[in-house]
């Protein structure tokens, strides 16, 4: 069982689901003393399970398994369907035949669950809304810790009633999904500072800092707050990382100047390089997720097939430009000794 107490250094990578977070990229934060994650929510339960044994072969001892909470309400299916024909001409100038039809999916949440109870690992962490209590009771019967990720105070009241072990507080900052307990509400867009100051004092769990940290500096201030940090960004450089060619271009291409939060890729608000895709679709994109994942899917993989970051979901925090690039464990080292150092100023 791990909470951030129990870590060497006080560094956690972020779950990265769709490629970035691998299991060799975990098993570095292992060795490094810090704790990683498999990014499981899109994955089969056979899949998560052979992440989960890939990582365990490489040696990793301690690590998480994060999974996406289904929205309690059905998608709007019908406003995904009108977007999916503006999306039209441009599947067609990508060379794609047709878009796959607006639907529902889990992605084998319940499965996902049922295996990690049977088969437990050190930590399990949600996002996307609250897990059930006695979901959250048969995994810590099974020996895994629980965490949450919010970004409100409210949510993290919430996590901690159904007995999280760890809340997961992730400011405006941070890249990829805003985990919004459910698909229609707009992202809070609380910087991470405040979020975490409005947390410690409404809930009594140990806490880690999520969103823009990619510096010495921003993780000793965040731990002025909070036990431990956990970074996205900062790792989707490493050299474990699955990160696609594409996506690692971006981060350093000085032609993308800005990040957005935006519904336009998945119908869940993330935050990512601001490309041309966001800027013609942003504003028609509909409150429909998972829908919006899977029509998007086919131009996404089509634009990242022809190197072309215009069309891709470039999730990346605010501050993308201070991303260190190297092994995870020398990045892990590095910050380490940049925010003892900044502590001390």
């Amino acid at each position: 069982m791990v909470v951030p107490g129990e870590l060497d250094v006080p560094i956690v990578a972020a779950p990265m689901a769709g490629g970035p977070s691998t299991p060799a990229l975990v098993a570095a934060l292992d060795r490094a003393g810090g704790l990683g994650f498999l990014g499981s929510g899109y994955l089969t339960a056979e899949a998560m399970r052979e992440q989960i044994d890939a990582n365990r072969a490489a040696g990793a001892r301690r690590f998480g398994v994060n999974l996406f909470v289904p929205d309690p309400a059905d998608p709007d299916l019908d406003a995904a369907a009108e977007y999916r024909m503006l999306l039209g001409p441009l599947a067609a100038r990508l060379g794609i035949d047709e878009l796959p039809a607006a639907r529902d999916d889990s992605f084998s949440y319940l499965d996902k669950l049922a295996d990690l109870a049977a088969r437990p690992v050190p930590v399990v962490s949600f996002t996307f809304g609250l897990p059930a209590v006695e979901h959250v009771r048969t995994l810590r019967e099974a020996g895994s810790r629980v965490w949450v990720t919010v970004s409100s105070p409210d949510d993290a009241v919430a996590a901690a009633e159904v007995g999280a072990d760890v809340v997961v507080a992730q400011g405006t900052e941070a890249g990829g999904h805003v985990s919004t307990f459910t698909v229609a509400e707009p992202a809070p867009g609380i910087p991470l500072l405040d979020l975490l100051a409005d947390v410690r004092r409404r809930v009594d769990v140990p806490l880690v800092a999520a969103g823009g940290l990619t510096t010495g500096p921003a993780i000793a201030d965040a731990l002025g707050l909070a036990d431990a940090t956990q970074l996205g960004t900062a790792f989707l450089d490493a050299d474990e990382a699955g990160t696609s060619a594409v996506h690692r271009a971006a981060l350093k291409d000085p032609r993308f100047t800005e990040t957005r939060v935006t519904r336009a890729f998945t119908g869940r608000p993330a935050r990512g390089l601001t490309n041309a895709f966001i800027e013609e679709y942003d504003d028609v994109a509909p409150a429909s997720y998972p829908s919006l994942h899977v029509l998007t899917g086919p131009v996404r993989a089509a634009s990242a097939a022809r190197g072309n970051g215009e069309g891709a979901a470039l999730w990346a925090g605010v501050r993308w430009r201070e991303a260190p690039s190297g092994s995870a464990e020398r990045i892990v080292a590095g910050l380490a000794a940049e925010a003892r150092k900044a502590d001390g100023r």
